[in-house]
């Protein structure tokens, strides 16, 4: 399953989407943080930092962070972890790692979500930030997941879902469609950095619904599927890699 239908503007088949979005974030990874600092006033850091501890990520734990960007979230899991050493940071971007390698000494993996090169049952903990609309398959990405993880194994995968309400959805196509790549020509005076928050709206505003994404989690095997949403605006998606034994629990949507 796509995360979205493919965006014709942008790249002509599904297969041509990883080199389009690799050039399109290696382009604007420079203006990536102060981008996404002051578009989201601000709260990022202090909402990432927030989310992993509620969703249990501990000291001692082993994390692989996929699409990890520039960091944002490996940063936020090293204040909780009180160390880097135990953090892998993977992405297809070579421009948005070198970014990354500036902020922590953790471990660095060129790779795609659905073709992790890392080894079985390899980490406690699994996140994902803000990147799920850019796989090309999510059935693929999730089973990668779930190989990867530990048996008991958690996963938190963070995005911004476009509300189903008509107001909500209308001030958030204006602020997204509109107002921010507007303010980020304006302020960063770069088309890419433009041209990469248009394409983060596009995504959006295109993809699947989140009912979708939680049966691609169970199918990929994993349980206790769980979305949980913040302000109307931002779903958290957990599961667990299930102990061999394990009896399975309902999806909460």
């Amino acid at each position: 399953m796509l995360p979205h239908p493919t965006l014709a503007t942008r790249y002509a088949t599904p297969e041509a989407k990883p080199e389009y979005v690799n050039r399109l974030f290696d382009r604007g990874a420079k203006h990536y943080d102060a981008v996404v600092d002051w578009g989201f006033l601000r709260s990022g850091a202090s909402y990432r930092r927030w989310s992993l501890q509620q969703h249990g990520l501990l000291p001692g734990d082993h994390l692989l962070d996929v699409a990890c960007g520039t960091g944002l979230v490996a940063v936020a899991a090293a204040k909780i972890l009180h160390t880097a050493d135990n953090i892998t940071c993977l992405d297809a971007s070579t421009g948005m790692l070198d970014v990354a390698r500036t902020k922590l000494a953790a471990r660095f993996v060129l790779g795609r979500a659905e073709q992790l090169p890392l080894p079985d049952q390899a980490f406690d903990f699994l996140t994902m930030g803000y990147a799920l609309r850019h796989v090309t398959s999510l059935e693929d990405t999730f089973r990668e997941f779930h190989r990867v993880l530990k048996p008991g194994g958690k996963l938190l995968i963070l995005e911004v879902t476009k509300p189903t309400g008509r107001l909500a959805g209308f001030f958030f196509r204006l602020y997204f469609r509109h107002l921010y790549p507007l303010l980020t020509r304006l302020f960063t005076r770069s088309d890419d950095a433009r041209d990469m928050m248009r394409y983060y709206w596009e995504t959006m505003d295109a993809c699947v619904p989140p009912a979708l994404v939680l049966a691609a989690l169970q199918s990929a095997g994993l349980t206790e599927t769980k979305r949980n949403t913040v302000l109307g605006l931002f779903s958290e998606y957990t599961a667990v890699k299930a102990r061999p034994g394990d009896l399975p629990l309902p999806t909460e949507f």
